[in-house]
This record gives structure tokens, sequence and C-alpha cells, in this order.
């Protein structure tokens, strides 16, 4: 009966960030590969018949790519130093990174890197523990302690060759 206050409690005190279904838009989310630079690395995003969004493709280190990325932004959402964001997924044994933005038009993002399990899995990151980063490089700034957010970025770099497949369910701050 305490575990289920307790669980009823978080869900109560959290802000949905992105609850997909099936009337979910692809349109709320870029796709951005590194055939910017010049790779050739595809991914794509689609919901899934289940109402999961699903991040998909592969990845090549052909042409100095390595990265593919899917990026969604909103109006800003308020936070505080004990912010976390639970993330509830599947993806496919690989690591994956998530990065905020404080401010949309920063050139840095702040970013973590979580493994996936083959499982669905609940992801909990605490935004205390991103750090500044650009193009690869961690900054010499401090971690993310800003008072809110307006982008989240999930990403796949590996420094290899692969397929991915990340399906997300539910993405909210507690």
């Amino acid at each position: 009966m305490k575990m289920a206050l307790l669980l009823l409690f978080a869900f109560m005190n959290s802000t949905i960030i992105y609850d997909f279904n099936k009337k979910s838009s692809t349109r709320d989310w870029r796709v951005i590969d590194d055939g910017v630079m010049g790779g050739m690395s595809q991914g794509r995003f689609s919901i899934n018949s289940e109402g999961n969004g699903l991040f998909e493709g592969t990845i090549s280190l052909e042409n100095n790519g390595g990265f593919s990325s899917i990026r969604y932004g909103f109006d800003k959402i308020k936070v505080n130093p004990q912010s976390t964001v639970s993330i509830l997924l599947k993806g496919d044994g690989k690591s994956y990174q998530f990065r905020i933005k404080d401010k949309y038009n920063n050139y840095y993002s702040y970013i973590t890197t979580f493994e996936t399990t083959g499982e669905w899995q609940t992801v909990e990151l605490k935004l205390s523990d991103l750090y500044p980063s650009f193009r690869g490089r961690k900054l010499d700034l401090p971690n993310f302690r800003s008072d809110s957010f307006d982008e989240i970025v999930f990403l796949i770099a590996n420094k290899r060759n692969e397929t991915f497949k990340l399906t997300l369910d539910k993405i909210s701050l507690n």
C-alpha cells in the first residue's frame, strides 16, 4: 500500500514532457543526422502500431560521419536543482545520449549517456548531472543548473557502423 501511494504521489508531481500514443505526430520531432556535415548515417522517426515513438536507423562512419538524433522543442519547462527526467523506453542494448538545452538557440547542449537493456526500462536522469558539450567536446562550464529548459534530444554516436532502434513511451519531469 505504501509503495502504491508513493507511486501515485510521484506521478501526481510529475510534468509530462511527451506521452506517445497512436495519435502522436512525427511533426513534433526533427531528425538530425551527420549528413549536415557530409556523413552518411540515416535515422528515421515514426509512431509504431502500439503508439510508441520509434527512433531507428543506420550509423555510418563514412565521410567522417557517425551520429543520428531526434529533437523535440517546446515551451520552457521550469525545473529545480533536484529535478530528474524519467524516460520509459525499450532500447537495443546500445548506449544513447540524452541532451537538453536551457536556451533553444545555445550552441551547446547539456548531455549524459545511458545504457539500454533490450527490455522495457525506466531511465532516471538527474538534470544536475548533465554536463555541457559541443560537437563531442566537454566544455569548461558548470553542469546544468538553469531553472528551465526547452529542448530534448536523443542521440546515438558510438563510433562504429551499426543499426539502432530506440522505442519511446513516456518522458516526464519529476
